[in-house]
């Protein structure tokens, strides 16, 4: 499941998996923002089936908290 989120997230933010720190977070990213966000939201959704709440959407910002999420 993490290697999908990231090779989701390689996608979403235009960066090669190899360029990923080891602690993925949004701050670490820099192009990490609100438009993305969204775009990795509707990503995860339709990868994963599942459908997230606004407060949740708003909590997934980094691998660690998507993941528990996805769970």
């Amino acid at each position: 499941m993490k290697e999908q989120i990231i090779e989701i997230m390689s996608r979403v933010f235009e960066l090669p998996v190899s360029d990923f720190p080891e602690d993925i977070k949004q701050k670490n990213i820099d192009n990490w923002d609100s438009l993305r966000h969204l775009n990795l939201i509707i990503e995860l959704e339709e990868a994963f089936d599942k459908s997230f709440e606004p407060e949740e959407i708003a909590e997934m910002t980094s691998l660690d908290k998507i993941i528990s999420y996805i769970k």
